[in-house]
């Protein structure tokens, strides 16, 4: 079922064009890690860019509907720098949109009596809480030339949670399964 409410559709829209373009520049970014030999870094980056995707496809299909044009504003950092810029780039969207961005459009929903772009944006929202912290730990070691130590990351396919080394048994935001998670 369509979003019935057009703020709330615009939220949607708007917020699916930022997860897009966060997982297209993770992606992007990945590679210049892996460049300047931080792997795990680089991992990092990739795990974070399927949870963009993930949250991408979710405000996308809670837009629902029939197909029409939309234009869409979406914020986004642009550029490729040293991996320790872009990190701080990653910074700064992740917490664009846990201080500024989902809030805001948490509220409009709720207010709004949209349950199932509620959801998306509180499954959003706390996934992005934990890649600000993670992209700061790596911005650290990347300051210092090193990088950062972990065995996996492992993401929630459902909300996008994100979660160093393993696994829990069940997702702390959705409640999924362990074996749905995927690991990097």
């Amino acid at each position: 079922m369509a979003v019935k409410n057009p703020m709330t559709s615009d939220f949607l829209h708007s917020a699916y064009g930022g997860e897009s373009l966060a997982h297209m520049r993770y992606l992007t970014w990945a590679k210049i890690a892996e460049k300047e030999g931080f792997k795990n870094i680089a991992r990092l980056l990739e795990a974070i860019a399927y949870a963009e995707l993930v949250h991408a496809n979710n405000h996308f299909r809670e837009i629902g509907g029939e197909l029409t044009d939309a234009t869409v504003t979406a914020g986004g950092v642009f550029g490729n720098g040293k991996t320790v810029d872009n990190l701080q780039g990653a910074i700064n969207g992740e917490l664009h949109e846990v201080e500024q961005m989902y809030p805001v459009y948490l509220n409009a929903a709720e207010f709004q009596g949209e349950t199932g772009a509620q959801r998306s944006f509180h499954f959003a929202l706390e996934a992005e809480k934990i890649h600000a912290d993670m992209f700061a730990k790596a911005q650290e070691c990347a300051k210092e030339g090193k990088d950062m130590e972990f065995t996996s990351v492992h993401i929630c396919p459902v909300c996008g949670h994100t979660i160093l080394d393993d696994a829990p048994d069940n997702c702390p935001v959705c409640g999924a399964k362990k074996e749905m998670y995927k690991e990097f």
